[in-house]
């Protein structure tokens, strides 16, 4: 049973499953914020005090990583998170301007959500499709070039439901489901891993060999140095 506001039960055996697919519980973190995001819009403390759990860190370092992460949030956002660059290439190609309309039509400030919770709105650094400017994303899916008129018809496309299948509410990453882990079995990722700390230990013997036998060089060179001056 998990905390009001924490993982679903569902949700929970995704995250499970998800842990299974790393040799390290902890590997799956950002994964599994990831999955949480997608039920709520949002990591709730709750469910980052079940993230914490599942993976064995506490629940700090699961904040710390979500707010390092631009994709993840930890407050609440819109159904749709639409984002305007304004990096160069979409500045010089009108972002700027692009994002002054966002704001109009949505009635927000970049950071903020209109009032009915549909939408929020970011100012973005470069997303990679500079050959589209000036360019939005939405849920993480890329629109552009987009004029003013375009803007308007990519919201009320939004608002009337008419994009479902292409903008999936935020969080939704993706809609395929990772149903394989590891095509090796844990015995021999065990065994690659103890070979690799052999390995590693060898190597740190030689190089402590040489720094032994550099430094006794040293010394007999001193000690020579030392009988000739006699």
């Amino acid at each position: 049973m998990t905390s009001p506001g924490g993982l679903s039960a569902e949700t929970a055996a995704r995250a499970a499953a998800l842990v299974a697919l790393y040799p390290q519980p902890r590997s799956a973190l950002v994964p599994i914020c990831h999955l949480a995001q997608a039920a709520d819009g949002y990591l709730t403390r709750e469910a980052m005090a079940d993230i914490a759990s599942l993976v064995g860190v506490s629940a700090a370092e699961v904040l710390g990583t979500a707010s390092f992460y631009d994709m993840l949030h930890t407050t609440p956002v819109g159904r749709y998170l639409v984002g305007i660059c304004t990096n160069v290439a979409c500045l010089l190609s009108g972002g700027e301007a692009l994002l002054a309309h966002a704001e109009e039509r949505l009635g927000v400030r970049a950071g903020g959500t209109s009032p009915d919770g549909t939408f929020t709105l970011e100012e973005l650094e470069c997303v990679a499709l500079c050959d589209r400017a000036p360019c939005a994303t939405v849920n993480w899916r890329y629109f552009g070039p987009l004029t003013n008129e375009g803007f308007d018809t990519l919201v009320d496309d939004l608002a009337a439901g008419n994009l479902a299948e292409e903008v999936p509410p935020h969080g939704t990453l993706n809609r395929v489901r990772r149903n394989g882990g590891l095509t090796v079995s844990r015995e021999k990722v065990l065994a690659e891993r103890a070979r690799q700390d052999c390995s590693r230990a060898a190597r740190k013997d030689a190089a402590d060999a040489v720094a032994a036998a550099r430094a006794e060089l040293e010394k007999a060179h001193e000690a020579k140095g030392g009988d000739a001056r006699k």
